[in-house]
């Protein structure tokens, strides 16, 4: 019974094989593989983050023109109509004239005032002793024109619009610095969990093998039945390792396909595995690099620096006098009665210049001047705090990088010595030298040692992304070329 039930196994398997074969196929004929350069080169390219920044830049380039424009002629066109519901009323003093009287409000002190005056006296008792100014309807259109001549501040402020866009410039630098370290490390992630995987896989194919012998004896007679179960238990308890390592293969290989801004429906194959960076380490630690001036956080702080100085240069530009040139042209028209009926145009036009010379603002332009002046001196201090603790996170990078290359020089012999002590094992089980448990532990001892090569690699690979990140010397032009 139960080598029919084998038999019908085997059977079951070799039908199914060819469906599986041409799935496999199917799948690696749409696999896309790619190279570490060339994933970072696509994420560069299609990543949303990159593109914000990006745009970022063209968002402060136009503000810099918006400045340019204010030192350029401003023209508008203004039209105005008024209707006067109750006159102006004036009030003139004659009395510096002899013989006039008084009109107005005014007394004469003369006793031989004319009956002209007396007259004029009385038609102004309607409007309670004035005379009645202005007209009904009033009309007014024309162009107006200013340019400013002297404008120190406004000057200033194109530095530190500059400064602005160069700040925005390294921001964008600082997200392709961070980028080129998140792929990289998510590359190295995609390796070292496609390494694991094979490396428990065939830890899972030995126990089924081991196990599918012990089978075979068991039916002939010549293994136990505990041999038999014990051989299931151990290829058991290989199985949620390998689908562990399955689900982290497809995370990791997820997290690539966002960082690159790509379909994630669309399987992502590597070209490299981990041991492939063995051969360059040695070469690649002794040529690390201390140098901090590429620094990313430090280079931001040297253009906040400067436009905080800048800042300061605009509020004491504020003290300095201003000239602008102004001119009208307008046409303007009175009448009485209905509106636009009998109005006549005239034309009238001026030039001239509009000199400010800021005198007292109650202390507002000196206090500016002294919180910016305070600022400056914070960032000095903040610099100096920074640059020393980047020395010390440098120095910390470069000592893991050095330990972690220690560790896969001694990680590479274990395996060496695990994998020669495993052959001598599997040579003594088959003369009946050495029992199942022997094979076995010497089976796990191999896989431990392999696991923890391939972890050490990558432990050694992510040091360097972050030390690349540190120092802000990755070559984003190598990365921007491939995609040429």
């Amino acid at each position: 019974m139960r080598y029919q039930s084998f038999k019908a196994m085997i059977l079951a398997l070799a039908i199914a094989s060819p469906v599986s074969v041409f799935s496999q196929e199917t799948i690696l004929s749409d696999t896309l593989a790619l190279s570490l350069d060339k994933c970072i080169a696509i994420a560069l390219n299609e990543n949303p983050t990159i593109k914000v920044a990006d745009m970022e830049i063209k968002r402060v380039d136009y503000s810099k023109k918006e400045i340019i424009g204010q030192l350029l002629p401003t023209i508008s066109f203004d039209a105005s109509y008024n209707r006067t519901l109750k006159k102006q009323v004036a009030y003139m003093n004659m009395d510096a004239f002899k013989g006039l009287g008084s009109l107005g409000g005014g007394s004469s002190s003369e006793e031989g005032a004319t009956d002209e005056s007396a007259t004029e006296s009385a038609t102004s008792k309607s409007s309670g002793g004035g005379i009645k100014m202005g007209l009904d309807n009033s009309y007014s259109y024309g162009f107006s024109a200013s340019m400013p001549l002297i404008a120190p501040q406004l000057w200033k402020s194109l530095s530190l619009s500059n400064t602005q866009i160069l700040q925005n410039v390294e921001s964008a630098r600082k997200s392709r610095l961070s980028l080129i370290s998140q792929v990289k490390n998510a590359y190295y992630a995609l390796l070292l969990a496609e390494d694991s995987y094979n490396v428990i896989l065939e830890s899972y194919e030995n126990a089924k093998f081991n196990h599918e012998v012990y089978q075979k004896k068991y039916q002939v007679g010549a293994a136990s039945e505990y041999d038999v179960l014990r051989s299931s238990v151990a290829m058991k308890n290989v199985e949620p390792e390998l689908a562990q390592a399955e689900i982290a293969i497809k995370q990791a290989r997820l997290q690539l396909e966002i960082l690159m801004g790509v379909d994630v429906t669309i399987p992502i194959k590597t070209t490299t595995k981990l041991a492939d960076y063995e051969n360059t380490m040695y070469d690649n630690t002794l040529s690390l690099s201390r140098s901090i001036v590429d620094n990313s956080d430090l280079r931001m702080l040297d253009i906040q620096t400067k436009t905080l100085k800048d800042a300061l240069s605009v509020q004491k530009m504020s003290l300095l006098p201003t000239l602008a040139l102004v001119a009208n042209y307008n046409w303007t028209s009175s009448t009485n009665g209905t509106p636009f009926k009998d109005m006549i145009w005239n034309p009238y036009s001026v030039v001239g210049v509009t000199l400010s010379i800021p005198i007292f603002q109650g202390g507002q332009r000196y206090s500016r001047i002294k919180q910016a002046s305070i600022q400056v001196q914070e960032m000095k201090w903040q610099r100096e705090n920074l640059e020393r603790t980047l020395n010390m996170q440098v120095d910390v990078a470069i000592d893991n990088i050095q330990m972690n290359v220690k560790q896969i020089a001694s990680n590479s012999e274990s395996v060496a010595q695990a994998d020669k002590a495993h052959s001598i094992m599997e040579k003594s089980f088959e003369i009946g030298a050495a029992s199942y448990l022997d094979l076995r532990d010497s089976e796990l001892a191999l896989t431990r040692a392999r696991l923890a090569y391939y972890q050490s690699i990558y432990n050694y690979l992510v040091a360097n992304s972050n030390l690349e990140l540190l120092l802000g010397n990755a070559d984003i032009e190598k990365y921007s070329n491939l995609n040429e």
